[in-house]
């Protein structure tokens, strides 16, 4: 097998016709009638989009490097030896819990429970680690650093609500630019903020997340309502594009523009932006929270993780220099 070098688009593996591949749903269907149809649309909907997206590209590159379906233990494994020194564990595990779903949707033997697939995985781990690359943390330190170098100009006071934000609600980049400004309510502690969907809440059960006032220079609150002010389309996105000319744009900011932002603000201020990304500002929080010595189920509250283990990694790297045996020896 050789890198294809594909894309998601290559390859087509949501219709299941004569031995075909169901992807979306839970079940090979074929929509002869209008309730198939039907389970057809409420079993593609039990996935949300970005998932969707991620099981097509995965598959996708398995059938490009020369997969079949069903596929056989030993083809599974000759991928994984393939592209070992190419893609990390974290990447090669992920593509296997794909092949894995499909082959149980479709009702076809699991080639990734063979031995031999178990096997190569065990090496590969062994051989390269199976450590994830995370992403480095914002703490509290450096973001008002960040926020001291922004002045008032429109995007200045955008940026300076969208990182206060991010960091003070633990959100994801997801969650911040999906707010709308119905989802935020003045309170006299500070604002309520609705998270309506994320990432671990595809149903839209939703959960309030509490901004409160700060008692710092740099409080969320207001910096929220000042660019609310500057904003004025108060019933739609929360946080808009603006232009090189300062023009507040009507339209929602995009995911991917989050870590450019913080990446950009970082440069201007004097710090390093290697290594940062979306995710920073969630993890800075959390990280910062625990230097503080904030309980975890309190941090988890704000967070929205599940369960300590979790949010461990951010907790073990906070108090790495809390009561140090090294302290107390040089």
């Amino acid at each position: 097998m050789t890198d294809p070098g594909h894309t998601s688009d290559n390859i087509h593996i949501s219709e299941p016709q004569n031995g075909g591949v169901a992807f979306a749903n839970s079940v090979a269907i074929n929509c002869n009638s209008e309730a198939e149809k039907r389970l057809e649309r409420l079993t593609s909907a039990s996935l949300a989009e970005n998932t969707k997206r991620a099981y097509l590209a995965d598959l996708a590159h398995f059938v490009s490097a020369g997969g079949e379906f069903p596929a056989t233990p030993e083809m599974v494994a000759i991928y994984v030896s393939a592209f070992a020194e190419q893609l990390a564990v974290s990447t090669l595990t992920r593509r296997l819990a794909t092949l894995s779903k499909i082959h149980k949707a479709n009702g076809w033997p699991n080639p990734c429970e063979a031995e031999i697939v178990r096997s190569a995985m065990r090496g590969l781990r062994r051989l390269q680690g199976s450590a994830q690359k995370q992403a480095k943390p914002l703490c509290r330190e450096d973001l008002f650093l960040v926020l001291d170098s922004l002045s008032a100009t429109n995007r200045d006071m955008r940026d300076r609500a969208l990182l206060l934000t991010g960091f003070a609600g633990g959100f994801r980049r997801s969650e911040l630019v999906g707010l709308n400004w119905r989802d935020i309510r003045e309170v006299r502690e500070g604002l309520v903020v609705c998270l309506r969907r994320s990432k671990t809440d595809q149903t839209g059960v939703g959960r309030n997340v509490g901004i409160p006032l700060g008692r710092t220079r740099h409080c969320p609150v207001r910096a929220v309502l000042e660019w609310r002010e500057v904003s004025q389309d108060v019933h739609e996105a929360v946080f808009q594009p603006v232009d090189w000319l300062d023009r507040v744009q009507r339209a929602r900011l995009s995911s991917e523009a989050i870590p450019i932002v913080l990446r950009e603000r970082m440069a201007e201020a004097g710090l390093d932006p290697t290594g940062f990304s979306g995710h920073s500002l969630r993890a800075g929080f959390a990280t910062s929270a625990a230097k503080a010595g904030v309980p975890s189920y309190k941090i988890r509250q704000q967070t929205g993780h599940k369960s300590d283990a979790m949010l461990g990694r951010y907790i073990r790297d906070g108090e790495l220099f809390e009561d140090n045996a090294a302290v107390a020896l040089l």
